[in-house]
């Protein structure tokens, strides 16, 4: 299993850079940030000081979107990017929550994303692509580019959709039984539409908060630390019971069923610990949507992920021990599942 640390580009960018070099001196194989233009400083920027610090990170957004910059843009970036660094960027994308809504649009619709997709993968791996009926390709790009593209999806339709077109799924929770409904609905996507399931690379990412032990209070300040993270999915949720219905054999309710007092969201604290819209989150949800406890049960509940295809553990890592878990990982999680 591949692991990967997942950051806010929150000033200094030297911090998010140093704690970039640790992940990878720990054994993480994969640097990803948030990419909300207005919340945050620019991640593009950053990924270069990343890739020059570091000597075999993969880095990327978790996630961009097909919004907030023009598609040939965001190809030519990672483009250059990897003809710097040689191959070693993902095209993270998404409807883009916080990054449109935040700026006053509504998230992209999967029909957006879709042709987002297929344009930014193309040029990004030096071939032609149609913007709207002008057929452009990177006259600078090298023969060997590649540029996979990965969706992060919840619904019923997105699910579908990456299975059918994108080089990856990144799902934002580890709930085990809603990471095995939505991995087959995505590797059955991908059947039905002639690929080789396989092909699909499946990262789960969720808050890790490690502790010493598992007394209750130890486990109620991981809680504690970690509970924004229901707040961030609510958002998504939310939208698919609006589209779906509260009740509806499209969507789980195990998805669906604790935004039910959810009263409202300020993206001013996205992401972040002290995020007081999340009261409404259960310690359940924050149990089963993340890994919190000692090593040992973050080393089984990963051994279970993998058994039902994940690919890569992506550790949010915003809370107030952030060295503290990609020191533990290193030393003892990662040897763990990986033997």
């Amino acid at each position: 299993m591949d692991f990967g640390l997942v950051l806010q580009t929150d000033p200094p960018a030297s911090r998010v850079v140093e704690l970039m070099k640790r992940a990878e001196n720990n054994g993480f194989t994969y640097g990803w940030t948030f990419d909300s233009a207005v919340l945050w400083q620019e991640p593009f920027v950053i990924y270069s000081q990343i890739l020059s610090n570091t000597t075999k990170l993969k880095v990327g957004p978790m996630v961009t979107n097909p919004g907030t910059r023009t598609w040939e843009v965001t190809a030519s970036t990672f483009a250059t990017l990897n003809d710097m660094f040689g191959n070693r960027t993902v095209c993270g994308i998404g409807r883009g929550d916080s990054a449109m809504r935040v700026a006053g649009r509504t998230p992209n619709t999967l029909a957006r994303i879709s042709q987002a997709m297929k344009v930014i993968r193309a040029l990004g791996s030096g071939h032609e692509a149609d913007l709207g009926g002008t057929v452009v390709k990177f006259p600078w790009i090298k023969e060997d580019a590649e540029l996979p593209v990965w969706m992060a999806a919840y619904g019923p339709k997105a699910l579908k959709m990456t299975g059918e077109e994108a080089d990856g799924f990144i799902l934002q929770l580890s709930d085990l039984y809603l990471t095995e409904y939505m991995v087959k609905a995505v590797k059955d996507a991908a059947v039905a539409a002639g690929r080789d399931p396989s092909e699909v690379k499946i990262c789960v990412a969720a808050p890790a908060y490690i502790t010493e032990d598992d007394s209750p209070e130890s486990l109620a300040h991981a809680r504690e630390q970690c509970r924004w993270f229901g707040g961030m999915v609510g958002n998504h949720v939310a939208d698919l019971v609006s589209k779906y219905g509260e009740h509806s054999a499209a969507v789980p309710e195990e998805l669906t069923d604790y935004i039910k007092a959810r009263e409202g969201y300020d993206y001013s604290h996205h992401g972040r610990a002290d995020n007081p819209d999340t009261a409404f989150v259960p310690d359940e949800i924050v149990d089963r949507f993340c890994v919190i406890g000692t090593p040992q049960m973050h080393i089984e509940k990963l051994n279970a992920l993998r058994e039902l295809g994940v690919d890569q553990f992506a550790v949010y890592d915003m809370h107030d021990a952030q060295e503290a878990v990609i020191d533990a990982y290193g030393t003892t999680v990662i040897p763990a599942v990986n033997g």
